[in-house]
């Protein structure tokens, strides 16, 4: 809106006299010096005082106010949302009186932006100021990446109008474009001859086409977000998407969030944090990562995480990074996992949730990744295929994340249930690790009832636990009787085994005896099929020794109305003494002469968890 006013009026605007400003680039006089002023430009709080014929000769705007006011012999003007400061518009009137500046990559975006709303076009006047700022925008700032981003970082005050004007969008293709070329030409830079005369890439060579990260990490997010939008289209390497993304949120990030200061560091109170800002650079950083894996480092991914939760992000942004954090879980650590939790001080020290939708995602990967292959994993010689190892990984993970959170006291068990149970159960092969987590929640929680520790012991599979870990199960009173008996059962096991090792039986097959008794540890690291299928091979077997060990049963079924006596009137200990006395006076493993009844094949985890059930059942 423009209106006029009165040149007389009592409080004017601070004055901005050109000819002062004329002075300081090196003009010694003022080109109508002796015409008095016949018109002020009130803009930004300032004023101008200027004549009326070198104004309206440039500018289609003020041609106009001019002539609809020509009765009233309009004196002053008021120019309301003049794009840029009260410094551009001193720009484009030293223009109309012909006097010389230099147009620079820090000026011309104001320059474009205030020749539109002047109408300072070619309609009005040749080579106006609107085609001398087209042309240097075109001709210089577009092939130099440099100004580009100076340019976008001057048109962050000037939107939307540098947006529909297209100087934003301009700039932006000339960075994607630059960068594509620049990451061409280092690519090209690193090829060299191999001593056979083939050509190949040097990948120890030090990569020069990146060196624009630096200077991206300088513009606001939203235009950042568009540039690397148009970068990705464009076709720039992900790992390059990848390396600015952790420049730029290090810049933003990092200044004043604690989240992602190392460990050691003294800590920023994140209630101090301009939660608004960085809530949009996370969401715009999750966005914009690339598709591919590993473009940027895991830590880097749960550091996002770690943000999106304390900023409350939305729960879309926080899905995506839990569903990438999962896809290569496989490579995390444990300091990763260890995410705080942030809700009220009744919960959890860690978010459990989070981990646990994690590791869904995980499962859920290596579901699709097999059905994908269509049992080519099952079909493989090799006991370990890639995803296997995958499993094998995170299944330490997940334990030493167990043992970690078990000593907090507001974990609840349905949680650490949850997270224990969250892999298939081919994925642990020992489990000293899950064994030790619970005996640690165990510890923790004392009041839990004999029914929850029942619950939380049928996670271990007691068969594929090592020697030193089986030892201390056998004597630790905090696990239920049902999970004792169990352990000793095994005991007794990899005790017979090793007493037929040593007598020399099976000799022919000493591979077999080795892996048989080594806590199942190979049985579990084949995929299910190929475990199933051992199995089966074993069932002959395995029917002459289930039937030899109902016989025991009912012996030890005789005995468990005695044991009961024993413990009620026996500390823990002694009963464990007197229980494993009659164990042995039972002779669960009678001598025979029958080949079924002394070679180690012939156990079987299924075989042996029936036998147990019923004992325990029986004891109870």
């Amino acid at each position: 809106m423009d209106r006029g006013g009165d040149k007389h009026h009592h409080h004017h605007p601070q004055q901005l006299p050109l000819a002062k400003s004329a002075r300081q680039h090196g003009y010694n006089e003022w080109i109508f010096r002796d015409v008095p002023s016949d018109i002020t430009i009130e803009v930004n709080g300032g004023a101008f005082s200027l004549h009326k014929f070198p104004l309206v000769s440039r500018s289609g705007r003020i041609r106009k106010l001019v002539a609809e006011h020509r009765d009233s012999d309009i004196s002053r003007v008021e120019l309301l949302n003049l794009p840029g400061r009260a410094e551009t518009f001193e720009l484009a009137a030293k223009f109309c009186y012909g006097i010389n500046f230099e147009i620079t990559s820090a000026n011309v975006a104001q320059l474009c932006c205030i020749s539109d709303f002047l109408e300072m076009t070619e309609e009005f006047s040749k080579d106006n100021l609107g085609s001398r700022a087209e042309e240097y925008l075109e001709s210089i700032v577009c092939k130099s990446l440099e100004m580009c981003v100076e340019v976008l970082q001057q048109c962050e005050a000037l939107l939307p109008l540098a947006d529909e004007l297209r100087v934003v969008s301009r700039c932006i293709d000339a960075i994607a474009s630059k960068a594509c070329v620049e990451q061409i030409a280092s690519s090209f830079s690193r090829l060299e001859y191999s001593s056979s005369g083939r050509l190949h890439m040097n990948r120890q060579a030090k990569c020069d086409g990146d060196w624009w990260i630096e200077d991206l990490s300088g513009l606001r997010v939203d235009l950042y977000q568009r540039v690397i939008t148009a970068m990705k289209c464009r076709g720039v390497r992900p790992e390059s998407i990848g390396a600015s993304l952790m420049n730029y949120a290090q810049k933003e990030l990092t200044k004043k969030s604690s989240l992602w200061n190392p460990p050691g560091q003294t800590k920023v109170d994140v209630i101090s944090v301009s939660t608004g800002h960085e809530k949009l650079v996370v969401e715009a950083h999750v966005s914009l990562l690339p598709v591919e894996k590993l473009a940027v480092p895991i830590n880097f991914l749960f550091g996002l995480l770690r943000s999106a939760v304390i900023l409350d992000c939305t729960i879309a942004c926080r899905l995506d990074l839990e569903r990438r954090i999962g896809s290569q879980l496989d490579i995390a650590t444990l300091d990763d996992l260890l995410i705080p939790s942030f809700k009220h001080s009744g919960d959890t020290l860690f978010d459990v949730d989070t981990v646990h939708r994690i590791l869904i995602n995980f499962s859920q990967q290596e579901d699709s990744e097999e059905e994908m292959e269509d049992g080519s994993v099952f079909e493989s010689d090799s006991p370990r295929s890639p995803s296997q190892t995958a499993l094998f990984k995170v299944s330490k993970l997940v334990d030493n994340y167990l043992a970690e959170i078990a000593p907090d006291a507001n974990l609840k068990l349905a949680k650490f249930l949850v997270i224990a149970d969250a892999l298939p159960e081919h994925a642990r092969t020992v489990h000293d690790g899950l064994y030790r987590a619970i005996d640690i929640y165990l510890k923790a929680h004392q009041s839990l009832s004999d029914t929850d520790k029942k619950k939380l012991c049928k996670l271990i599979d007691f068969q594929k636990l090592s020697q030193e870990a089986g030892a201390h199960a056998a004597q630790n009173e905090r696990l239920p009787l049902q999970s004792i008996v169990q352990v000793l059962y095994f005991e007794q096991i990899r005790l017979r085994n090793s007493l037929g090792c040593s007598n020399g039986e099976d000799e022919h097959k000493p591979m077999h005896q080795s892996w048989r008794i080594s806590s199942g540890a190979l049985s579990a690291a084949m995929s299910p099929r190929d475990n199933y299928a051992s199995l089966r091979r074993e069932n002959r077997e395995l029917k002459l020794e289930l039937a030899r060990l109902r016989m025991r049963l009912n012996d030890l079924e005789r005995e468990h109305v005695c044991m009961k006596r024993d413990m009620q009137k026996s500390n823990s200990h002694k009963f464990m003494s007197s229980f494993s006395k009659k164990i042995g006076k039972l002779s669960f493993f009678g001598h025979s002469s029958s080949k079924a009844s002394t070679s180690p094949s012939r156990q079987s985890y299924r075989t042996d968890s029936k036998v147990i059930d019923r004992t325990c059942a029986s004891i109870d």
